[in-house]
């Protein structure tokens, strides 16, 4: 399996939460790609991510519950995915809404979603947080900084124009598979600059 972190035969774990942010489709398309890697998804979902689930989609609760191997309560605090002894190769949320960065920047927990990511950063695992918001004030870039000196990754949803994306669907898939790359997985038929996308080799003149 290309890409995978190899934990004796178990098959491997990933936490995907989905936050309040605008932009649930970039989870859903995560939990897609998690199930064509055969990688086991561990979801949890705040309130407010359902509330956008709702308004940006047409996707009931148990659509996406079934997409994700297994789905816990936002307030189940005593979660498996709640505990460093549990297993995982980290933690993607996608998206990040600026609540959900300000509390895990400020090691706040008290909802699972901020705990998992808790304790993804303290077991030195790989923290990806889809951040969505624009434009940004000062408070929002103190907690990127604060969050990436903890060893977290800050990945805005940039959309990628040098592969010519035909699709809104073709854009949260680049951008998404970006995001799971660097968890180390290894999305298929994701475009990459001088591999399927063809570089430009002229320089440029003034």
């Amino acid at each position: 399996m290309s890409g995978l972190v190899e934990q004796g035969n178990r098959q491997p774990r990933v936490v995907l939460g989905i936050s309040g942010a605008s932009g649930f489709r970039y989870g859903v398309r995560a939990l897609e790609c998690l199930r064509q890697l055969n990688i086991e998804s561990h979801l949890v979902i705040s309130p407010a991510g359902h509330l956008n689930r709702e308004h940006e989609t047409t996707l009931t609760e148990d659509d996406v519950n079934s997409m994700a191997d297994v789905v816990w309560p936002f307030h189940a605090v005593g979660a498996a995915i709640s505990s460093g002894s549990f297993n995982t190769m980290g933690m993607l949320v996608a998206p990040c809404s600026m609540h959900t960065l300000a509390a895990i920047a400020n090691g706040i927990t008290d909802n699972l979603l901020t705990r998992a990511a808790d304790v993804v950063l303290k077991e030195r695992r790989r923290l990806v947080l889809m951040v969505r918001e624009t434009p940004l004030h000062a408070g929002h870039l103190r907690n990127m900084q604060q969050v990436t000196e903890m060893g977290g990754i800050v990945f805005p949803p940039v959309p990628a124009l040098y592969a010519r994306p035909a699709s809104v669907d073709e854009i949260i898939a680049h951008s998404v598979g970006r995001a799971l790359g660097l968890l180390g997985l290894d999305c298929a038929d994701l475009p990459r600059w001088g591999e399927t996308v063809e570089a430009i080799n002229r320089s440029k003149t003034s």
